[in-house]
């Protein structure tokens, strides 16, 4: 049995500069973070030769080829496993819509865990370089590749997307009391509604040329996001994060609406310096970067929203089983 753990994201500022549209012609960059939310993927050997995978649905199949899953699927192909295997998942989580990049970690995962379920040791350059041939190459998902790499390195990075596809990534080191300073400014609500994202991707991914302008300044507020953590200005970042907000808003239609403004809107007159919406837009959960005296008062003003407490977690995916059967 392998059990592969595997973070979850929030990306604070650069969002949409890492899709091939924007960055293949003017390089993008994204300052994120992994959080000490995860998916787990579970592969056991089966003695019979069929396939199992347990998600929200259970499948038995006889070929990788019949499998739903298509995430499943693909990094089976990719690995080379054909058979005789169990692959079941667990979240911290909702599965889907959250806007914390679960997708790219399940890719991620699975990928760590069928690899070392065939006795290699892959590194995380390479699960994050073949999740985004899977989900982009293979798939055709409208979607960027920042969720790929951090959930493959971990930690707190700062992603550069060269034109020739190259990717770059810096470790932020912070001191221990800053790392906590940080850590007490964020705070994650859940808006009550998973959503899909792939018709807000699409539209974004549809809109990268028309908005070439807006998405420089976006890719600017992301260098100044990194250097005003290596600072240790956290004032700043969520200064940051509320113009990145504005922003995003501009770039599709969907990505917020009169409740999700509403929402923002309640945060900040508490006292929260600024957020964002995680992930797509549409739903999902909201970041804030709000003072340690004001956390009580925001907190109250979004009530009875379901806050999700966070840590920055510094692994990507990891293996934290690995027992033979046989």
């Amino acid at each position: 049995m392998i059990i592969t753990q595997t973070p979850l994201r929030i990306s604070f500022l650069g969002g949409n500069t890492d899709f091939r549209q924007f960055f293949e012609k003017h390089n993008g960059c994204v300052l994120s973070t992994a959080i000490n939310k995860y998916v787990y993927c579970i592969v056991t050997k089966r003695f019979d030769e069929k396939i199992y995978v347990n998600w929200s649905k259970k499948e038995i199949v006889n070929e990788v080829s019949q499998i739903k899953h298509e995430l499943v699927r693909e990094a089976l192909k990719k690995v080379g496993v054909k058979s005789s295997i169990e692959i079941s998942f667990l979240s911290d989580i909702p599965a889907e819509g959250s806007g914390l990049g679960s997708s790219s970690s399940v890719t991620v995962g699975v990928l760590n865990a069928l690899y070392h379920y065939v006795g290699q040791n892959p590194s995380a350059e390479q699960l994050a370089r073949e999740a985004v041939e899977i989900e982009i190459d293979i798939l055709k998902k409208p979607i960027g590749i920042q969720d790929q790499y951090i959930a493959a390195y971990g930690g707190l990075r700062f992603f550069q997307f060269q034109k020739n596809g190259k990717v770059t990534n810096e470790k932020i080191t912070l001191n221990n009391g800053f790392v906590k300073d940080l850590e007490n400014s964020l705070m994650l609500f859940y808006t009550s509604r998973t959503r899909k994202a792939g018709a807000i991707l699409q539209k974004l991914q549809e809109n990268i040329s028309d908005k070439t302008k807006l998405l420089l300044k976006i890719k600017q507020l992301a260098i100044d996001g990194e250097k005003a953590l290596k600072k240790g200005n956290v004032l700043n970042l969520g200064k940051l994060l509320n113009q990145y907000w504005e922003m995003k808003k501009q770039m599709a239609p969907g990505i917020s609406d009169e409740e999700i403004d509403s929402i923002y809107d309640k945060a900040l007159k508490a006292g929260a310096i600024g957020g964002k919406i995680a992930g797509a837009g549409g739903g999902g959960f909201l970041l804030f970067m709000v003072p340690l005296e004001k956390r009580h008062t925001v907190r109250c003003a979004l009530s009875p929203l379901r806050e999700l407490p966070i840590r920055l977690e510094p692994d990507g995916s990891k293996i934290i089983l690995n027992i033979s059967q046989y």
